[in-house]
């Protein structure tokens, strides 16, 4: 379990689920999701849906809810809306993420967890900037930065301040002839985020990323990041 959050926090989602097969293999034989048992659960779904296995994660989620509602426990309660609402935002549905993340940081207040309340709000605050809440993702990132640096989260304290420079960039105009959703990966490749920063931000997978960009790249008449980049700047 430690080794897979530690693949977490290091956004290395494939090498988390390798560390953490050994127990995905025996949870069904496991009595219950109680915390002993479960504490890896949330860290199988963040890698399985920034790696697009979708179909994998939603039974796991699944457990958190079912079993949080039959035995009322907080802790699954509010990772398990975590995990659902980072399954959502994956699917497309952010407003509904955003609902159920808002619902998971009021279950977080009577949970005493700061580390595990600290990523909902890292998650909640991308949330709000996928919805253009500029000045919403950069409080709600400032107040995740201050519990993770509190803890010394030094991982996590790195990514919510690079959540947080990315939520101060300047909103640009629509570039006329792409979807929203090439328009916040043409945003995000043209800032200088690779691929895998790109998809991790968005909670897509790679390959959704590099298709986006090859339409975009075709639609925009260009070839190149370097292009694109003038593209986006020129706005």
């Amino acid at each position: 379990m430690s080794l897979g959050l530690l693949e977490v926090s290091l956004g290395r989602y494939a090498e988390a689920l390798t560390a953490l097969q050994p127990m995905l293999d025996v949870f069904d034989d496991l009595p219950g999701a109680e915390i002993m048992t479960a504490t890896f659960i949330p860290d199988a779904v963040e890698a399985m849906v920034a790696l697009g296995r979708h179909t994998e994660a939603e039974p796991l989620i699944e457990v958190l809810e079912h079993d949080g509602r039959r035995l009322d426990r907080s802790w699954m309660l509010a990772v398990g809306a975590r995990c659902r609402s980072m399954w959502l935002a994956a699917r497309g549905d952010v407003v509904a993420a955003m609902r159920i993340a808002e619902h998971a940081m009021v279950v977080h207040a009577r949970l005493p967890m700061p580390f595990e309340r600290a990523r909902t709000q890292l998650l909640l605050g991308q949330l709000q900037r996928r919805q253009r809440q500029k000045d919403a993702s950069s409080n709600t990132f400032r107040e995740a930065l201050r519990a993770f640096d509190a803890m010394g989260a030094a991982l996590w304290v790195d990514r919510t301040r690079a959540e947080l420079a990315r939520a101060k960039v300047a909103r640009r105009r629509d570039v006329v002839g792409l979807t929203p959703s090439e328009q916040r990966v043409a945003e995000l490749a043209a800032s200088g985020m690779t691929n895998r920063d790109v998809a991790a931000a968005l909670f897509i997978s790679p390959k959704t990323v590099e298709a986006n960009l090859a339409r975009i790249y075709r639609k925009l008449g260009i070839k190149s990041r370097a292009e694109l980049g003038r593209v986006i700047g020129d706005l």
